[in-house]
């Protein structure tokens, strides 16, 4: 069966599953299953695709089990991701990896796929802060260097289908976009995909595995530099998609952001900066899937209980204006590191 044939099939279930039979009991009883007896009761993370919970073991060690929400990956896909974070790690790259527990890192519990990852301390990551930046900047070109001597078998590649046109589609499908501004909305997103989907296809380059959503929140800064967690949506895609993220404030700002991420990224891996010109097609891929994403999780009681704001006509009002930005940013000169 392909990743295609897998996904199309589970959807339904995808979009009508929710966490309910997820109970503490459940959830500590798939832990001992494991020998592992925790000692503290569970700190729920912040995450809303899994589940995912810190505790302390008796023997003193601090755990992360991570709940991976069903149907949404194939086994396959999940142990290529574990595979792809153990050999990273392997490379000496400070990236969190899969506890092997008598042999294996995915494990099963009454229906539910888990792993076990060692708790990862740190603060928050800061863009802002350019020592930071440029040490995460090496590191992200150790990965891609390494990335780049294997492709992904299993796990779905950084596409303009899944992404953008499968994404617009369920959203017009749903029904969830409000009556009132739902006209004005999809043609802004039609003009914005389209305009993204041409960028993308008249500018091909190399792919290679990524990380897949290196924004800032997926970087811890430790005593030792930065660490590097949640491989999810490692996909194969190209390079930028693994550095744009990082990106903010005005144009001046994430020029020099730009120029230290690369600096230090290019004395691992070579980095070709025509691929600055997909930067906003994969920013406008990004703004539409996220729409789809959470109308899709609607169903789960997390998302209302977290995204309160979500669905309502002021919501669809602010993301029509966020698309014409958008639509304005993909008809401006791309970044370029020449000009700054």
């Amino acid at each position: 069966m392909s990743i295609d044939d897998n996904v199309s099939e589970t959807a339904a279930d995808e979009t009508s599953f929710h966490y309910q039979a997820l109970t503490p009991d459940l959830i500590l009883d798939a832990i001992e299953s494991l020998s592992i007896y925790p000692e503290t009761g569970l700190l729920a993370l912040n995450s809303y695709e899994n589940r995912v919970y810190q505790f302390r073991c008796d023997r003193g060690n601090r755990y992360v089990v991570k709940f991976y929400r069903p149907h949404r990956w194939s086994n396959d896909q999940i142990q290529e991701e574990h595979d792809y974070a153990l050999a990273l790690a392997a490379e000496d790259i400070p990236i969190a990896v899969p506890v092997i527990v008598e042999g294996k890192t995915l494990h099963e519990f009454k229906g539910y796929r888990f792993t076990l990852f060692p708790s990862i301390g740190g603060r928050s990551f800061e863009v802002d802060n350019l020592d930071q930046l440029e040490s995460a900047g090496r590191f992200i070109g150790r990965i891609h260097q390494y990335a780049s001597k294997d492709t992904f078998k299993y796990r779905e590649p950084l596409s303009s289908q899944i992404l953008g046109d499968d994404a617009l589609n369920y959203l017009k499908e749903s029904g969830r976009v409000s009556e009132g501004i739902s006209e004005q909305f999809f043609t802004v997103a039609e003009q914005v995909l389209a305009k993204a989907k041409e960028a993308l296809a008249d500018n091909q380059f190399e792919t290679l595995r990524l990380h897949g959503d290196l924004h800032p929140s997926n970087i811890l800064w430790t005593p030792d530099g930065p660490g590097f967690v949640d491989l999810d949506d490692a996909r194969q895609g190209p390079a930028i998609q693994d550095i744009w993220m990082m990106l903010t404030g005005d144009r001046a700002q994430r020029l020099l952001q730009l120029d230290v991420l690369l600096e230090a990224y290019q004395e691992f891996c070579d980095f070709d900066q025509r691929q600055l010109k997909l930067i906003e097609p994969l920013r406008a891929l990004r703004m539409i899937h996220y729409n789809a994403w959470l109308t899709k999780r609607w169903q789960d009681p997390a998302f209302p209980r977290n995204f309160p704001w979500f669905g309502d006509i002021k919501y669809w009002e602010q993301q029509t204006l966020a698309f014409k930005e958008q639509l304005a940013a993909l008809n401006e000169e791309p970044l370029s590191l020449m000009s700054f």
